[in-house]
């Protein structure tokens, strides 16, 4: 069984999140930690455990809650690692980048105009006319 660290992962994802703590000078020092009962799915299992993490950096006032996990061991892991990603974007000014995406995801999802519409309808009325046409026709000459 490999050596388990401060985290239910391995030592190799372990590793990964505290080199890049230290590159963006994250220190544990910095984060505050707190642990709460979850809610949602999980029964009984997460109405007796606080296996929730909130997870708060004081120096900036990030805060995340993280409950994806029945586990808290795995909850911290995932807590520290949305906050490092949340204070990289912040830094190198992904924010942008992130904001971009989902401004076009509401750009897709956006009810199509009335001609726009029309033009689709339009579309398949054609495509379904040449369907027809290639249809097999009943021959009624034969016997």
């Amino acid at each position: 069984m490999p050596d388990m660290g401060l985290f239910s992962v391995s030592q190799k994802k372990e590793d990964a999140l505290l080199t890049r703590m230290e590159k963006l000078g994250i220190r544990e020092e910095d984060l505050r930690e707190s642990f709460v009962r979850s809610s949602g799915p999980g029964g009984q299992k997460v109405n007796k455990t606080s296996s929730c993490v909130v997870l708060v950096h004081v120096p900036t006032g990030l805060s995340v809650k993280c409950q994806n996990e029945r586990s808290r061991a795995m909850n911290r892991f995932l807590a520290r690692r949305t906050l490092v990603d949340r204070i990289e974007r912040i830094q190198k000014g992904r924010a942008s980048l992130q904001r971009q995406k989902i401004e076009k995801i509401k750009r897709q999802k956006r009810k199509r105009s009335k001609r726009a519409q029309e033009k689709v309808l339009r579309l398949k009325h054609i495509q379904s006319e040449k369907k027809i046409l290639r249809s097999k026709t009943i021959r009624t000459d034969e016997p």
